[in-house]
């Protein structure tokens, strides 16, 4: 599957947390997105959980979520985060 396969699906189900979390944000509902990725303790929700974070606008917050998934805060567009993070999370 590509990030734009990805945007197209018609529902997340069968996705893990942290594709699901992308699937809902690329759908504009943050708080979703937010807590699909809240209710997996990995690193790959981690890394999500820091992405919605800095999109909030919380990098604090953000920062905290990065540390736990072993990254640091991109100096990337949020839409070239989403779509590294879908990449990656899609060729695991």
């Amino acid at each position: 599957m590509t990030p734009e396969a990805l945007r197209a699906r018609e529902d997340a189900e069968g996705l893990s947390p942290p594709l699901a979390a992308l699937w809902w944000d690329a759908r504009g509902d943050w708080a979703r997105a937010h807590d699909v990725a809240q209710s997996d303790s990995g690193d790959a929700a981690a890394w999500v959980h820091g992405y919605l974070h800095r999109k909030e606008g919380d990098l604090a917050n953000a920062d905290y979520w990065y540390r736990r998934a072993g990254r640091k805060r991109p100096g990337v567009a949020l839409e070239d985060e989403w779509r590294m993070l879908a990449e990656a999370l899609l060729n695991n």
